[in-house]
């Protein structure tokens, strides 16, 4: 008699926060900077970074991308673009990509639409679309802000600066959409998300009016279509924080 042992191979929970350093990209740039970028990502926007290295601009482009998590980036993304790809910036759609900085004269004489242009070495923006810092509800992105300039000094290493980035942006996410599980209707094998419902559940009118823009990106609607997979099991480090979120509202009741 021969016995079959069979092995189940999965990835660790929340593969995307593993390896991610944030060190290069607070070292480029300003808290406030960072934060424009994610807002920019958001609303699935055009964005180029500029460095000299290759190495600066894959580690920074890695790390914007890391903030969105629980999102994912689902458009034209290229850390380093070769020079022969650089009309790839002339493209309507959104992307993220990064620029060495000797290509800075051919890049001025292509037709960009408007994009975010980020220069890593001068951690200044050489091109904006000029309401970045508008973007996320006002509450937000100072609880965001003061929370990043305020732990940032008492960082020791990269691990604790990598952790506190984490779950600052992982903290922002929460307080946005941490209640969607509130709103999946279970019917049966079929799971619905009530867009409606939740948005409108939202007590701030700034939020709504985010989520609002927010919900009609493919990152967004990703999200949802994963969570109506009946075979989904959402359990990773975003849960747990949301889980700890409500614990920790109830325990201040």
């Amino acid at each position: 008699m021969s016995f079959v042992e069979i092995i189940n191979l999965t990835r660790p929970s929340d593969s995307r926060l593993e390896h991610v350093d944030f060190t290069s990209l607070f070292k480029y740039l300003s808290e406030e900077n960072v934060i424009a970028i994610f807002a920019s990502l958001l609303l699935e926007r055009r964005v180029i970074f500029l460095a000299e290295e290759l190495s600066i601009l894959s580690q920074c482009i890695h790390a914007v991308a890391a903030l969105l998590y629980p999102f994912t980036w689902q458009h034209t993304y290229i850390p380093v673009l070769p020079k022969v790809m650089l009309d790839t910036v002339c493209s309507p759609t959104p992307f993220v990509v990064g620029v060495q900085r000797q290509f800075r004269e051919q890049l001025d004489e292509l037709p960009i639409e408007e994009c975010l242009m980020v220069d890593l070495h001068s951690g200044e923006f050489l091109q904006k679309v000029g309401d970045e810092h508008d973007i996320l509800p006002h509450k937000m992105y100072k609880e965001l802000l003061n929370s990043l300039q305020s732990q940032r000094k008492t960082c020791q290493c990269s691990q604790e600066l990598n952790d506190m980035v984490t779950n600052t942006f992982v903290l922002f996410f929460v307080k946005v959409i941490g209640h969607y599980s509130d709103h999946l209707k279970r019917n049966r094998n079929e799971i619905t998300f009530q867009e409606k419902q939740f948005r409108k559940s939202v007590a701030s009118r700034s939020i709504r009016k985010f989520l609002k823009s927010f919900m009609v990106t493919q990152m967004f609607l990703l999200f949802v279509q994963e969570l109506q997979d009946p075979l989904c099991s959402p359990e990773g480090f975003f849960e747990k924080k949301i889980k700890e979120h409500r614990e920790n509202r109830t325990k201040v009741k």
